[in-house]
Order: structure tokens, then sequence, then C-alpha cells
């Protein structure tokens, strides 16, 4: 029986979660071979998707030790990287050994990238191992020269936009061939229906309002968010911003939001299970961040029928909202820029909102759990 391992330790509420989980699952909804299907749980990170992992008849490895469930999520970078350090030197020869044993055909890496490749380096598995660019990658001279060393012994390294594969390729870090075009396998579309038929109960959705949703990270710059709305809200008194998520920079965000005396314009509603109410009731969705690859929240706002105003930031968002009808790309990390793309929002006819909304509902296809599954079928010699 082919064996297929996934490796994705979190700490926080991240994205990756959810792509990890639909892409094991995609194997096995639509795969009719005998197929063992493994999500390794490091620290006990997995343990709350019990339940969703065996419905789908996906394996859950618990490795011995250093389980830190009841502390998750871990925010903050001193402590997430404190926690990735002892993960590293704790689980090192425990990963070995299940890989000796297990013999998986292929191991697909998410998170944690390291301990795994470091493994791979020092070892002779005959495993084939899958890097998964989750996000679009910070490459320092340290993590470049790891990666060369990599590059020689990796099957494949799978990218989630077509820039980002681009922008790999220009750095000569991996072979062109092996670097493949994954999207994140985003949209379920049974599920978030059922979702969005569900009648959330709040007092927010009566409001006009904004939405953003995310970590409340430096990542996602929430902080220009705020500042941008202030001004925005000064000449629209009815308007109204909405931040979901939890994050670090929380207590920073609520100090400027009292300054600005935004209480009750600005509403951090924290981490929440079911946000397609929200989505579906609100004026459009706005990002901010400084970096996204793709940018989840905007593929899910776009099939809830939802405007998306977003920082042009790399790599994602330009090139799935771009548009020869137009978008509503704002410079990245500029304020003015924002509160003009916003204002232009505001004023622009219905027909035109909706000539954007078209364009995107067109490439969502890309981002199913099923067109995930072929291309991931490909890689995998699945077919």
């Amino acid at each position: 029986m082919k064996k297929i391992f996934y490796w994705s330790p979190y700490l926080s509420n991240v994205a990756t979660i959810k792509n990890v989980l639909n892409s094991a699952m995609s194997i096995k909804k639509y795969n009719k071979r005998s197929l063992n299907i493994s999500i390794i749980d490091v620290i006990g990170e997995w343990s709350k998707f019990k339940k969703e992992i065996h419905a789908f008849k996906i394996n859950l490895i618990k490795m011995p030790g250093l389980n830190l469930k009841k502390f998750i999520p871990i925010e903050g970078f001193v402590k997430s990287r404190s926690i990735f350090f002892l993960i590293f030197f704790f689980k090192y020869f425990s990963l070995r050994k299940i890989i000796q044993n297990e013999k998986p055909e292929y191991f697909i890496i998410h998170l944690l990238s390291s301990l795994p490749l470091t493994l791979m380096i020092f070892s002779n598995f005959e495993t084939k191992f899958i890097l998964r660019i989750s996000g679009l990658p910070k490459l320092t001279i340290l993590r470049k020269l790891f990666w060369k060393i990599v590059s020689k012994k990796i099957y494949m390294v799978t990218c989630p936009s077509y820039k980002t594969k681009q922008d790999l390729i220009k750095t000569g870090i991996f072979p062109e061939k092996i670097l493949k075009i994954l999207y994140d396998p985003i949209i379920e579309v049974n599920k978030i229906n059922k979702y969005l038929v569900k009648k959330e109960k709040s007092e927010l959705t009566s409001r006009k309002y904004f939405l953003n949703i995310g970590r409340l990270t430096k990542q996602k710059n929430q902080i220009l968010l705020i500042k941008a709305f202030s001004k925005i809200s000064a000449a629209n008194k009815d308007l109204n911003l909405i931040i979901v998520g939890d994050g670090e920079e929380k207590s920073n965000l609520e100090n400027y939001i009292k300054f600005k005396n935004l209480e009750n314009k600005v509403f951090l509603v924290g981490f929440i299970e079911n946000i397609y109410p929200l989505v579906k009731n609100s004026i459009a969705v706005i990002s901010a961040s400084l970096w996204e690859d793709p940018g989840a929240v905007m593929i899910e706002a776009s099939f809830c029928n939802k405007n998306v105003i977003s920082s042009n930031c790399p790599n994602g968002p330009e090139e799935f909202l771009s548009s020869d009808m137009g978008n509503y790309l704002f410079k990245n990390n500029d304020i003015d820029s924002l509160i003009d793309k916003v204002n232009s929002f505001l004023k622009d006819s219905e027909t035109k909102k909706f000539a954007q909304i078209l364009s995107c509902k067109k490439k969502l296809k890309n981002y199913t759990i099923f067109r995930h599954y072929k291309k991931l079928a490909l890689i995998l010699n699945l077919n």
C-alpha cells in the first residue's frame, strides 16, 4: 500500500492547517486506490482535528514526548521560535525512526521544514520528499545555502502561485524541473454553503462595515488599515470596520483604537470559526497584508460574491485580483493609496464592482479541492 505522509507542525491558527486537512482529504475522497494517508502529530497540535481526520480514514501518527497541545495557540516571535528549536532537538530522532520504519513513498513538508530536510540530507531514505512553499519565503543567506544543499536530494517543490514559482526560478536555488505550481485547496463548496446558511447572532452584522480577516500580526498589517479607516470614517459616519483574528499585535491595535477614539467604529472580535455570515453581510473585504501567497481570505470572499480591496503585496493578490475590467489593488503599505482605493470603491457603480467579482469567480476553480487533487495526483503518480 502506497504511503503518503504530511508534516505540518503548527503553533497558531494559520491557513496552512486547513490546506493540509483539505489536501489529505482530497486524496481520500477522489482517489479509488487503497492508500495510506497520514498526518504526523508532532506536539499534540492535530489532536483537536482527530474526529475530522478519522472521518476520512486518515491516520494520525502521534510522536512521543513534548506534548504541548494545552499551550496552543502560541503567539509571539520569541515563544514560537523557542518551541521550534525544542521540536527540532526533541523530535529529530523520533521522526527519523518513523520514516525508517514506515517507509512512506512520499513525505510532504509544509511547516518547520528544517527538521525533515536536515534528516533528508544526512540519511539515505528511499522516501521522496516534497517541499511545500506555504507562503512567500524570506530568502536569507542561510536559507538560500540550506535549500541549495537540499535541492540535490529533494524530489519536488510545490508553489502556491505562478509568481512564486517564477521568483524561485530566478534565484537558481532549485532546478526548474522540480518546481511545480500547486494551488491551495481553499474552496470546499458544500462546506462553505453549509456555513453560509447558518444564522449567526451578532449585532455587528446589522451595521454597514468593511471586513478584515487574519491573524493580528505585523504581516497582516491591520495597523495600516485602522489608520486609514480613522480618516475614511471621518467623512463616512455610518461606516464600521470589523477585524476577525487573534495574535501578538492585539494590544497594540487596541491601544491605537482607544487613542483615536474608534471604540464604537472599529471592532476586534477575535477568532471566529464560521466567518462566512460576516463575509456575506460586509460591504467588502479588505486585506492590508505586507505579503501573501496566495491569500485564502480573498479567494473565499470572492466565492461569497464579495469585492476584495487588497494591497498589491507579493505574491498572490495581484495574480488573483488583476483584471482587464479593473481591480481594487492599492500600493503595498501605502496609507494614501489605501484611502484612495476605498474612496473609489465607495463611489463606484454596482456594475463596476460586479465586474471584479465576475473576473475572480472565473479563477476560483483553481482553488477547489478537486482541482488541487488533480494536480497533486500528477505529482504523486496516483493516476
